[in-house]
């Protein structure tokens, strides 16, 4: 699995669509989930995200993937006061954090989770409002947990690119109350939510997602993130790689930023401290899976590398 697989692995959706049938004008949500990613779709109508000082206009079928855990406010109103920004590929600018920088201060925000409901909702259509389908996902784990922390506070994917006919099916199926249950939604959020972050990754091309594409680097990070518990030397790294271990060493890290065994003790802690935390686990266990040959030696590099002891991670049994 690369590590953008390992990403979108852990991430399961609670959905909802929010507006029926509409939200009217003048209509803000402040998303409490405390989620690691939240996804925001207009099915009809626009919107505007504030996040983190920033306010984002959301286009018709556009889609946007807002990094928690912290509230944000999706709101039907322009911006009151100045310009809204909508460039996908840039990140909030430093604010507050409270998510209402920019939203008119005449309107009050409803709470809202996207396993619940809004409260009250208009009877009757209301022509030009705006139908919100929102997916909020709770990432636990360490490894994905890593990805999302160099993402920005905002990603925008426009109306033109491999998630828009998704969007456009679930419109149509919620059109004709298609989709039935609730875990029809939650999985096609899911589909939606992998082709949003995949549509924005291509476009953006992160330091280590684009180093997945180099052919010197990516079979190497391939290798690792397969088999972490593999003996790996820099010398086995650079036959994978087919290049010397000093070519391999300088351009690993002129990619990543990491040295090749730098990255691999990080992948292997890392992975550990999910292993750590399922129920039962024992930190002999955990170190023959990531590649240590005792719990002793292990324990050592965990602590130097963490600051802490594998023990302080470790679920009791039956918890």
């Amino acid at each position: 699995m690369d590590p953008l697989d390992e990403l979108l692995y852990a991430v399961r959706a609670n959905g909802s669509v929010l507006g029926t049938p509409v939200l009217p004008a003048g209509t803000a949500l402040r998303f409490t989930d405390a989620a690691a990613l939240t996804l925001c779709a207009p099915l009809r109508g626009e919107g505007w995200l504030h996040v983190d000082g920033q306010t984002v206009h959301l286009k018709p079928g556009e889609t946007a993937v807002v990094r928690g855990p912290e509230p944000f406010v999706f709101s039907t109103a322009p911006p009151a006061g100045r310009e809204s920004s909508s460039d996908p590929s840039s990140g909030p600018g430093s604010g507050s954090g409270s998510g209402s920088v920019g939203l008119d201060p005449a309107i009050e925000p409803i709470d809202v989770t996207c396993d619940g409901t809004i409260g009250a909702q208009p009877e009757t259509e209301q022509p030009g409002g705006t139908v919100l389908l929102a997916g909020a996902y709770h990432v636990r784990q360490e490894m994905p947990r890593r990805l999302i922390q160099g993402l920005p506070a905002v990603m925008i994917v426009a109306d033109d690119y491999d998630c828009t006919p998704l969007l456009d099916y679930i419109e149509n199926a919620l059109a004709i109350g298609k989709l039935g249950r609730q875990v029809s939604l939650d999985r096609l959020v899911d589909w939606l939510m992998v082709c949003t972050l995949r549509d924005w990754f291509d476009l953006n091309s992160p330091r280590w997602y684009a180093a997945l594409g180099d052919p010197v680097v990516g079979p190497v990070l391939q290798a690792m993130h397969r088999s972490p518990a593999d003996p790996w030397t820099l010398a086995s790294l650079a036959d994978i790689a087919g290049v010397s271990r000093t070519t391999l060493a300088r351009r690993f890290t002129d990619l990543t930023g990491e040295s090749p065994l730098g990255y691999l003790t990080d992948l292997r802690m890392t992975l550990a401290a999910d292993l750590l935390a399922e129920p039962g686990s024992s930190v002999g266990a955990v170190a023959r899976r990531i590649g240590y040959a005792d719990a002793f030696s292990f324990s050592a590099a965990f602590k130097r590398e963490r600051g802490i002891s594998p023990s302080t991670l470790r679920q009791p049994a039956g918890v």
